[in-house]
């Protein structure tokens, strides 16, 4: 099978937390104002965000601390 056929990985609530540094409150109240990734409901009680979104996401917060940092 090939790669291109995978799914992508998905990550828990903890994970994100843990990769972002960030605590759940503040994750969900970026996604309220739609600063955040948003999460794909898998069931009731269960969510889960894309790697690559949030990849992407601390790459982006990454980019602009620099460029803030270099503005100055």
């Amino acid at each position: 099978m090939s790669e291109d056929l995978r799914p992508e990985r998905l990550l828990k609530l903890g994970e994100v937390c843990h990769k972002t540094s960030c605590g759940s409150t503040f994750i969900y109240a970026e996604m309220r104002k739609e600063r955040f990734p948003k999460s794909i409901k898998l069931a009731e009680k269960c969510v889960r965000w894309r790697e690559s979104e949030i990849d992407a996401w601390i790459l982006l917060r990454q980019e602009e601390t620099r460029a803030s940092a270099g503005g100055q």
